[in-house]
């Protein structure tokens, strides 16, 4: 019966906000609705119960806080106002990765949350941040690959925010990404190397690139991936080699 109840809601919040097929929705009405969620923290507590809401419920949740995260007010983004003033919503979202039948949504929602460069400084910044280096090497590929979506995402966006974070966390950083370069699995092994050549070739990374290239131990690693079995991760590795 409360599941019942919950879908309904979120449908017709989701009506709302989205509008239908044949009509676009009221501006006074939308705006109505997402002050009600924030004003009553119905948007946090939404996402902190996303595990006990029906498959089609998600969606919903989904769609109606991409929805009032796009939502602008002139040049004012309010939901991005409201999650940098409560950041925990963040990393709720960061911590769904750790829940297998949530972690996708969570993942779209981090993803749609990062493209605003506030919410990705917040996360870049955070002691939360170094999490990714765990989720991007979890035994369920669809995760793993959706963690790494968004890692690859907050650290390509942005380029003079992610060089200033590059550079502010250099050893960090790097000996935390390193150890993805060792990984058993060879996706995320491929994907990282891949990454780590975007990143160091990225014009605003310059900084970031001699200091990579200046450190003996790291050109003897590429040394090494030029020799790995995977042609893949040979020619990888040649693209970060030749810098």
């Amino acid at each position: 019966q409360a599941s019942e109840e919950v879908s309904k809601s979120l449908q017709a919040m989701k009506e709302i906000l989205c509008g239908t097929t044949d009509k676009e929705p009221p501006t006074e009405i939308v705006a109505q609705l997402a002050q009600e969620l924030y004003n009553s923290g119905l948007l946090v507590t939404l996402i902190a119960n996303l595990q006990l809401i029906d498959f089609e419920g998600k969606k919903d949740v989904s769609q109606i806080f991409n929805n009032i995260l796009r939502r602008q007010i002139g040049t004012r983004s309010p939901t991005v106002e409201y999650i940098s003033a409560h950041p925990h919503i963040l990393f709720m979202l960061l911590k769904g990765y750790e829940t297998s039948h949530i972690a996708l949504r969570c993942g779209i929602m981090l993803r749609e949350c990062i493209r605003h460069e506030p919410l990705a400084k917040i996360i870049l910044f955070s002691e939360q941040f170094r999490d990714f280096f765990k989720y991007v090497e979890m035994s369920t590929f669809d995760i793993a690959s959706d963690a790494f979506a968004t890692f690859k995402d907050l650290l390509t966006r942005h380029k003079l925010l992610v060089a200033d974070f590059l550079e502010q966390n250099y050893d960090t950083i790097f000996e935390d990404y390193e150890k993805l370069l060792h990984s058993e699995n060879y996706v995320t092994k491929r994907q990282s190397l891949k990454l780590l050549g975007e990143l160091i070739l990225d014009r605003h990374n310059f900084a970031i690139m001699t200091k990579y290239i200046s450190k003996p131990e790291n050109l003897k690693l590429m040394m090494n991936l030029l020799r790995d079995k995977s042609p893949n991760i040979q020619f990888e590795a040649f693209h970060v080699f030749k810098v």
